[in-house]
């Protein structure tokens, strides 16, 4: 699969002043992996956002650090983010070694339209968002896709043993999880939710509430 490319430098301000660096317009982060010690770099905000709104979990990430003859090739295991602002302050890669596996979670996406919803009123829900899959890394792919054309009546069911994976995944999840399925809507509580509330009702509402207040008196 495609690599994302990240420019970074060497980092050697650290603790509480780091907020320097952010100020600076600068992200602190830190690279470590099985074959890798920890590489404390600091990136730029812009194109690191612009990296992270494209990389998932499972997306690799060509990790060019400054004065290294090599660049290191990363997954991101784990980004902090400003409570009010959303903005990055922090961000762990993790180095991978290609000729090693590796575990990482893959999100689920649907696609397709359930034949049973073209003649029923139902609800498609996707019950699972994402697998635990171990695989090479070269093998990684964003995302895997769901066909829920599959789904022809309301007892139709996707589960994590229906999936059709890309090949050298391996998905660690319970076979029998429960990914997709589509749930009727009962025509008494659609009529229920649309029923609109009589006045009459809401005055005797009023008026009860009323006597209620006046006899605690």
């Amino acid at each position: 699969m495609d690599q994302l490319i990240l420019e970074a430098e060497p980092r050697t301000i650290k603790g509480k002043q780091v907020n320097q660096l952010r100020r600076q317009g600068l992200v602190p982060a830190v690279v470590y992996g099985k074959a890798t010690a920890p590489i404390p770099v600091q990136i730029p905000r812009r194109p690191l956002e612009a990296a992270l709104s494209k990389a998932g979990e499972s997306t690799l990430i060509s990790l060019h650090i400054a004065g290294q003859k090599e660049p290191l090739t990363v997954l991101v295991r784990d980004q902090q983010r400003n409570f009010l602002t959303q903005a990055i302050t922090h961000v762990d890669f993790y180095a991978v070694v290609m000729t090693e596996t590796i575990r990482v979670h893959i999100p689920l996406v649907l696609e397709g339209e359930p034949p049973v919803l073209q003649k029923f009123q139902g609800v498609l829900l996707q019950q699972k968002e994402e697998v635990e899959v171990e695989c090479l890394p070269k093998d990684l792919v964003p995302h895997i896709t769901v066909d829920v054309s599959t789904l022809q009546t309301f007892d139709d069911a996707i589960y994590v043993k229906d999936l059709v994976l890309p090949a050298g995944i391996q998905v660690l999840d319970d076979p029998e999880d429960l990914v997709a399925t589509v749930s009727p809507v009962a025509e008494e509580v659609v009529e229920a939710e649309a029923a609109p509330v009589e006045p009459g009702e809401v005055e005797v509402i009023k008026k009860g509430k009323k006597e209620e207040e006046e006899a605690e008196e």
